[in-house]
């Protein structure tokens, strides 16, 4: 059963406010490293946005900010590791769409979604569907038109693993378009790529850090972006909503959480100096060099969109019969 996101959003803010019981502030913080977690391996969006916001929240607070990987089972493995970290604004999740999607999907999930604190938003970082350069269609309406008069009667789609973003992304151009899409399983978003560029399968969507250097060799052909506007650094790409198609749309977020129990006031803290390092032009350079664009907002706003994206992105779940046993 699906909490709403009224009922989400309130067990997010109280464990927010549990935190001023629950432990101690220090008014010396931060007096040793911070450690952002990675729930993902190196090289990929979640990593580069918690390195670009780890150097310059480090310098922001005058404390180095460590960035550890801790990759596995579509970032469970890293939100578990710092739910059970001591509640002390020493440790943080860098977590993403699957941080509010994974409990639906997952029967398995070792950690309860109240026992991590949202803290602030980083980014967001677009989705771009792509093809094979030998596909002839253009764009994803001609694609689907295309498929649809070919009557094909199975369209591969590759994805990072269940619940991962392109496997939402493959179950809403299945609602939205009608075509028979095959989420095909892989071990990463890369691998995922890799099956493209090589014929394996039909296609795949990925962040625009990862498949935007591909297109412009060449190696892919963009469909479409899946996020509400067209990319600065490649503003020929259309968006999903522009082709006819605004129920695709997701975006791969990148936001900050701290185990259940951290000072309120440490919390503050860290939500001002993501919010400050984010309005720096050297931070802002970084991530709009990758189509990466700023979050920012306060503690709330953000408790408001996780609950939100956990609604909308909930819908496609249940739809797509996503959940494991």
């Amino acid at each position: 059963m699906f909490r709403t996101p009224v009922r989400y959003a309130a067990g997010l803010l109280l464990a927010c406010s549990a935190a001023v019981v629950a432990a101690p502030a220090s008014a010396a913080w931060p007096d040793k490293p911070i450690t952002f977690v990675a729930p993902f391996s190196a090289g990929g969006a979640n990593d580069l946005v918690a390195r670009i916001i780890a150097k310059a929240v480090g310098s922001t607070l005058n404390q180095p900010v460590i960035v550890e990987n801790r990759p596995g089972a579509g970032g469970v493995v890293g939100a578990a590791h710092v739910a059970r970290s001591a509640a002390d604004g020493y440790t943080y999740l860098v977590g993403s769409n699957g941080t509010v999607t994974n409990s639906l999907i997952r029967s398995d999930q070792p950690y309860k979604d109240e026992e991590l604190t949202p803290v602030a938003l980083l980014t967001v970082t677009p989705s771009v569907i792509v093809a094979n350069p030998s596909n002839p269609a253009k764009d994803l309406k001609d694609f689907v038109e295309r498929a649809k008069k070919a009557k094909t009667d199975r369209i591969t789609f590759s994805t990072a693993g269940n619940g991962s973003t392109p496997h939402f992304v493959a179950e809403m151009v299945k609602e939205a378009t009608g075509l028979p899409i095959e989420p095909i399983a892989y071990k990463s978003g890369s691998e995922g790529v890799t099956a493209v560029i090589g014929n394996q399968v039909d296609a795949t969507s990925e962040a625009s850090i990862v498949t935007l250097p591909l297109i412009q060799a060449g190696k892919l052909k963009a469909l479409a972006t899946t996020w509400d506007k067209r990319m600065a650094s490649a503003p020929d790409i259309p968006t999903t909503a522009e082709l006819g198609f605004p129920a695709i749309r997701i975006g791969h977020w990148a936001g900050l959480y701290a185990p259940a129990g951290t000072p309120a006031d440490v919390l503050d803290k860290m939500n001002a100096a993501i919010e400050k390092s984010l309005q720096t032009k050297e931070v802002q350079d970084a991530l709009r060099q990758s189509s990466i664009e700023p979050g920012g907002g306060s503690r709330a706003s953000f408790v408001e969109f996780a609950a939100n994206e956990r609604e909308r992105l909930g819908k496609v779940v249940k739809n797509g019969h996503m959940q494991t046993q």
